[in-house]
């Protein structure tokens, strides 16, 4: 089923849906104490590098710091959010969903842009990434590359050392060895201080990406780790392996921790109700192939890309959705995995040059955190998940003891299309029963039972509801024997838990479950307490040797439910919508076993925290006195409920108190809501375009003379000249990004009639072709190159004069995998009836040696003579342009290519997060391409008549959020056809709160020579 946001009426604090109350008898159970003296005894040894035994590991788990961690991740590259001020705020929005590590990939193209050019600097820089970990309180694996997929141009391998290197990428050839190691290095002097061996937030360096151990790529691998170690890096490397391919564990490149790359739904959102079932042999092929490591997914599927013409990034949300979430992520529980991260948790924006062919610009990917920044539905269910695992120390280890598949030693389940896999604490003896459909496909409704030994002897579950539902796509944990807090126990749970954990003095257990099933639980109940009074709540009589209740919620409950409430204990329950509106954040409080830098950190800094339910998100909270301080965000009026340390009897929110009414035991109730500004946010409407034709290069006496002459007759690339014998590629050159040109001369004689090109540009590229003046035409297919026939209009050539065929394509980047080396350009070339004298060719000014804005950086520009000449830029003149609207096209309605620029001012509210976009007409129907440049930064690609792209969400920070913006479109008409674009900025959505003041950095214009 599909869970999505909503408020909650306050009134629904104390109410109860039909409950049951039975007792049974159990004792009290301290997890933390438990563990801690029966750990010894029962732990494997542990496993280290040999170079700290600051991080160590067994076949369970990561140890840190002497601690067991459970690696609970999520991926988010900093270079597709170019606003290093933001980047704390995805950190947090990860950590308040109960994660404690990150995995960021970093992008050799953007931080080393030519050889010998090393750049860390604005938004390539690596220090304010951890230094915004470790603010947020979250782990990091870093995965620099070279090579990381990712869907980015190459792979992520620098575009000059496709051109420039003859020797196979990713070997261990010597001459791409030369080309990639001082990016390592730099790489290297920023992890080493950054270390958790020395306070910092890099748990663990990635070794390339996604590769096959052959024997060169061993040696490469080898050579890396050499590398990596010889420069003081002593934090775990580890490695992704895509699919099931045993490598890199054993052997020369070995890793210290090897992990499974996962993706079952693969990359298709056109049925996103279509599923792909689980597979169903992770557990065996762990232990088979790795089972002294502990069991980890560096990549796990959290979405998907989309590719041109694709169905759109909603369908991608829904394709992996909160179903998909419960199903999918709690098989990988099921199959003992201690360490994972979802790809992506938060995708941002492919912007400039970073897609590979296969993408557009948005890169959403339906993650959790939507491009925009704000959080999707299937958020709900990622915080569900994330602060149980965070509140469940006793879920870190745990033995696999079987499956429906195999048996399950002491268990009996009633319920033929159920499957149920059992994992057990040896420590503790609690047990998880994960249960799903045994088609996990299935959008059936079943029920099942289950007979299963406790301490109390053998039960059947559930007790007195007869069955447990699976209502479709759903995964249920059913827990016995569970410790919470400082003395809280669980027998048994059909509910799920959303947080255990103690607050102030008393024990809380928060479960949740579908309004429309019954759920038990069966607890000892502590202290002398509240129990609710609803018409709908039975108590049976206690045996005298009675401790144990049972609790019984029948279906029709909404809302949160205060099952008992004393100064020892709180127990809630709440069905899954009202339960995600909770937060849990860590209040920063020393522990006798807090790490030195690890302050703000969960389990390593602080176990303190408190429950906030109502706002949009938590994002820290302080305890001063008796005052709770909180910061976050309202997107509406929402009631509030707080449950603190009882000497709590104040509470914030941004800064502003909140009236608050005292339920008791710690528990305060209020409301918040909304500043009035946050109703007065406006944009304004996008006029007083200018124009300026942007294709000089088709009119008679334009000068190339400065163009670079192309005459190389070899190349490192993929594909060598097929026919023409010139290369035409634009990388060797030093033009490998976006919009490049190619002039052909001749001296015309009047025989020449056509030209005839294999042109190669990445997968829906396009390539438009003039001669002289005259347009021939426009080819794109979705093709990776097209061979064509151009034919001459007729006069058009002039004979006795210098011509010129004038070829405009559209780079789509270089593709991934073996093929980084991509051909882009002209790749075969015959003029009909004459000879090519000379050919020039044409990027963005200065290549990737030399280009000029090095804040924006080597992506950003193409070659379209107004990126050439800056046009983009703020504070470039456009005084002397001419008045035109952007929905008019370019004059005469002829294909080319013109700039329309326009400026507006904006004044946001101090204290907001206004989420924007700029949106173009919804229809995917019109042949232009277009490129938009906000303040400079090329954030938008348009295919008009390919898509499905249309709206493109930009930041604050390249947004001036206070102040004059620019916005300029480079319209490329690919037809004879007029064109009529339209474009207006929008808001997605504003929110009160934010993470703080957002920096600009958007150098305006300066003359380019």
């Amino acid at each position: 089923m599909r869970w999505r946001r909503s408020s909650w009426a306050s009134r629904a604090l104390f109410t109860l849906g039909l409950c049951l109350l039975t007792e049974l008898s159990t004792s009290s159970a301290n997890e933390e104490n438990t563990l801690a003296t029966r750990a010894a005894a029962a732990d494997p040894p542990r496993e280290s590098n040999g170079l700290t035994d600051v991080v160590q590991w067994d076949n369970f788990t990561l140890f840190l710091h002497d601690q067991r961690i459970f690696l609970h991740s999520g991926e988010f590259h900093t270079f597709r959010l170019p606003v290093p001020d933001l980047w704390l705020d995805i950190f947090q929005k990860m950590v308040a969903a109960g994660l404690n590590g990150v995995s960021i990939y970093i992008h050799m193209g953007a931080t080393n842009p030519s050889r010998g050019v090393l750049d860390f600097n604005d938004w390539r820089a690596l220090q304010p990434i951890f230094d915004a970990a470790k603010l947020a309180g979250i782990f990091v694996v870093i995965r620099p590359g070279p090579y990381i997929n990712a869907e980015t141009t190459a792979g992520g391998i620098a575009h000059w050392i496709t051109s420039e290197v003859a020797g196979t990428l990713r070997t261990n050839a010597s001459d791409w060895t030369a080309a990639y190691e001082p990016y390592i290095d730099g790489i290297i002097q920023a992890v080493v201080p950054n270390q958790v061996t020395k306070g910092g937030p890099v748990l663990a360096v990635q070794i390339d990406n996604e590769f096959s151990q052959t024997a060169a790529h061993a040696a490469y691998f080898a050579q890396l780790e050499a590398q990596y170690r010889n420069g003081g890096v002593v934090v775990p490397l580890t490695y992704n392996d895509p699919g099931e391919g045993s490598n890199f564990i054993n052997g020369t490149g070995a890793v210290d921790i090897y992990g499974l790359d996962s993706y079952p739904q693969l990359f298709d959102c056109s049925n996103p109700r279509t599923w792909r079932g689980v597979t169903t042999n992770y557990h065996q092929y762990h232990i088979q192939n790795n089972p002294a490591q502990p069991w980890y997914m560096p990549e796990f599927q959290g979405g998907s890309f989309d590719p041109w013409g694709g169905p759109g990034y909603d369908a991608c949300e829904l394709l992996t959705g909160p179903d998909f979430q419960d199903v999918f992520y709690k098989h990988n529980w099921a199959s003992n995995v201690k360490l994972i991260s979802y790809y992506m948790l938060y995708g941002g924006t492919s912007w400039g040059g970073f897609p590979f062919p296969g993408v557009y610009t948005s890169y959403d990917y339906g993650s959790s955190i939507r491009e925009t920044r704000a959080l999707a539905d299937k958020f709900d269910e990622f915080k569900r998940q994330g602060l149980f695992l965070r509140s469940s120390p006793s879920f870190r280890k745990t033995d696999w003891i079987g499956d429906t598949s195999t048996g399950i030693p002491g268990v009996t389940l009633n319920g033929s299309t159920t499957f149920v896999t059992l994992l057990k604490n040896p420590d503790t003896g609690t047990q998880f029963f994960i249960a799903r459909q045994a088609d996990s496909t299935s959008t059936a409704i079943t029920s099942f039972t289950l007979q299963v030994p406790t301490s109390k002897g053998t039960l059947t579950l559930p007790q007195t509801t007869g069955s447990i539902a699976l209502h479709g796509r759903q995964s249920k944990l059913i827990i016995t024997d569970y410790p919470f807090g400082a003395k809280g126990s669980v027998l048994f749970t059909t509910a799920s838990v959303f947080f255990a954990g103690t607050i102030g003095t008393r024990d809380v257990l928060f479960v949740f479950g579908d309004a429309d099933q019954s759920h038990e639980l069966a607890l000892t109940l502590t202290g002398t307490g509240t129990r609710t009074t609803s018409s709908r709540v039975k108590f049976a009589p206690a045996s005298v040797r009675s401790g144990i209740t049972t609790v019984t919620i029948s279906p029709g409950s909404k809302g949160l439910t205060t099952l008992y409430d004393s100064a020892t204990q709180l127990v809630l329950f709440a069905d899954p919508v009202t339960a995600a509106t909770f937060w849990a954040p860590a209040v920063r409080s020393a522990t006798p076993h807090t790490v030195a830098g690890f302050e703000t950190f969960w389990q390593f800094g602080t176990n303190t925290t408190v429950l906030v339910g109502g706002p949009n998100l938590v994002r820290n909270a302080t305890i001063s006195g008796e005052t709770l301080a909180l910061r976050g965000d309202l997107n509406q009026s929402v009631p509030l409920t707080v449950i603190a340390p009882p000497a709590v009897r104040r509470v914030t929110f941004n800064g502003a108190s909140v009236a608050l009414k005292s339920q008791g035991h710690g528990t305060l109730t209020g409301q918040l809501t909304p500043r009035a500004v946050t109703k007065r946010v406006s944009v304004p409407k996008l006029t007083g375009w200018k124009f300026k034709d942007s294709l000089p290069e088709i009119q008679a006496g334009f000068d190339d003379s400065s163009w670079t002459v192309a005459n190389k007759t070899t190349t490192n690339l993929s594909v060598k000249p097929l026919f023409g014998g010139t290369v035409l590629y634009g990388c060797d050159y030093g033009f490998c990004e976006n919009n490049v040109l190619f002039r052909g001369h001749f001296n015309g004689t009047g025989s020449e009639t056509s030209i005839n090109m294999t042109i190669y540009g990445g997968s829906s590229f396009a390539a438009s072709v003039w001669i002289n003046d005259k347009f021939i035409s426009t080819v794109h297919n979705g093709a990776d190159h097209i061979n064509a026939l151009f034919p001459f209009p007729s006069g058009a050539v002039l004979q006795g004069q210098d011509n010129v065929i004038t070829v405009l394509q559209d780079n789509m980047g270089n593709d991934e995998d073996a093929n980084e080396k991509s051909a882009r350009g002209i790749a075969g070339f015959q003029l009909n009836g004459g000879t090519i004298s000379t050919w020039k060719v044409q990027g963005k000014v200065g290549g990737y040696t030399n280009f000029p804005d090095k804040v924006r950086g080597v992506m950003n520009e193409g070659g379209l003579f107004g990126e050439r000449e800056g046009w983009h830029l703020p504070g470039f003149d456009t005084s002397s342009w001419t008045a035109r609207d952007l929905s008019a096209g370019l004059p005469d309605g002829a294909a080319g290519v013109g700039f329309f620029i326009t400026t507006f001012d904006l004044d946001f509210p101090a204290g907001t997060d206004v989420l924007t976009s700029f949106q173009f007409e919804t229809e995917n129907t019109q042949a232009y391409r277009a490129r938009l440049f906000v303040n400079g930064w090329m954030f938008g690609k348009r295919v008009a008549d390919v898509g499905p792209q249309t709206r493109f969400p930009v930041p604050p920070g390249i947004l001036k959020s206070n102040g004059k913006n620019t916005v300029a479109v480079a319209l490329w008409a690919t037809n004879n056809t007029a064109v009529s674009p339209t474009l207006e900025l929008s808001i997605d959505q504003v929110l009160d709160g934010g993470v703080g003041p957002i920096a600009s950095n958007n150098p305006a214009f300066t003359p380019r020579t």
